[in-house]
């Protein structure tokens, strides 16, 4: 039988355009510029990251989606059936549908995610696909702490899912941090499924940030339409351009809007000025061993269970049960 859908909104909509004009300005206001990649993901940003994911030089997406069919029968073992599935980031739930259809829709499935649109949509394919599922979604910014529906505590256990390396788009102190709320969430008796991005050949990490038909810097340059859409300011989008490298002492790829001019941006009544080559950056994806990140899920309460990665080793996906 299922669910009618829940949604649990974490701040009205006013608050939440505030939220984003204060992060901006505070943002803008550093040195270096900085604007958080959260905010990519507004209607337009969440279509194009969904583009980005099937570009053949995007390994991330298509190789853990092959490591999670390669082992779906392990996965499930340690999901368990009488389970809460809680997923980050949800977006467009494809590499849910593996682990619901594997699990035979037995579990209560709770899907955050930021942008409410494409929430509702997936949430309502799921339904219709999976139509015993309990599903409840909560459209919420899951980087900050929130309250999950009342029926995500019904079952024996809950485990959250994180896929796609989006972990890596925390500092490390941050993701500990993190990885210590996913903790607190699932419990000891849980679990936690997610997505690691490996140390590699920065001939291979650069051109999936780089992709020859510009969808990534498309991207990129959203973030600042975004900005001008929502909080009515000026940028012009021709004078800045993507800029992505991989940065080898720190171990992650930086993401850049870099200004092609001398040039001042009005941004909420006040004046940002740009000389040409300054940056603003808007994103960081850090890599790691595998040993890296089991010592840093440690020391936030995660004990690493299981790992499958792929032949060549560009990805892993990884089981943490809480302590």
């Amino acid at each position: 039988m299922s669910t009618a859908l829940l949604y649990a909104e974490t701040e009205p909509f006013e608050d939440g355009r505030l939220a984003f004009l204060r992060d901006v300005l505070a943002g803008l206001g550093q040195r270096p510029r900085r604007l958080d990649c959260k905010y990519f993901y507004d209607e337009e940003g969440a279509g194009l990251f969904d583009a980005i994911c099937e570009l053949p030089e995007y390994y991330p997406t298509r190789t853990e989606l092959a490591i999670m069919r390669e082992n779906l029968d392990e996965i499930a073992e340690c999901i368990g059936l009488d389970t809460t599935l809680i997923e980050y980031g949800s977006g467009n739930g494809r590499k849910t549908r593996l682990l619901l259809k594997q699990l035979d829709g037995r579990c209560t499935y709770v899907p955050l995610d930021i942008a409410r649109q494409s929430l509702e949509a997936a949430t309502r394919r799921l339904q219709a696909d999976f139509p015993h599922l309990r599903i409840h979604p909560v459209c919420a910014d899951f980087t900050q702490p929130c309250a999950l529906p009342e029926p995500a505590f019904d079952a024996a256990r809950r485990v959250v899912f994180f896929p796609g390396s989006t972990i890596g788009n925390f500092h490390p102190a941050e993701a500990e941090r993190f990885l210590r709320r996913v903790r607190q969430t699932c419990g000891r008796n849980g679990g936690l499924l997610i997505g690691v991005d490996l140390k590699k050949d920065p001939g291979l990490l650069v051109p999936a940030y780089n992709d020859a038909r510009g969808a990534t810097a498309r991207f990129n340059l959203n973030l600042l339409a975004r900005i001008n859409r929502e909080l009515g300011a000026d940028f012009d989008l021709d004078r800045f351009t993507h800029y992505a490298f991989y940065n080898p002492q720190a171990g992650r790829i930086e993401m850049h809007l870099a200004s092609l001019a001398s040039q001042i941006v009005q941004v909420g009544g006040r004046s940002f000025r740009f000389n040409l080559g300054d940056t603003i950056w808007t994103e960081s994806s850090y890599k790691y061993t595998i040993d890296e990140f089991a010592a840093m899920a440690l020391h936030a309460g995660l004990r690493l269970d299981q790992v499958w990665l792929d032949d060549d080793h560009l990805f892993s996906v990884h089981f943490y049960r809480g302590l």
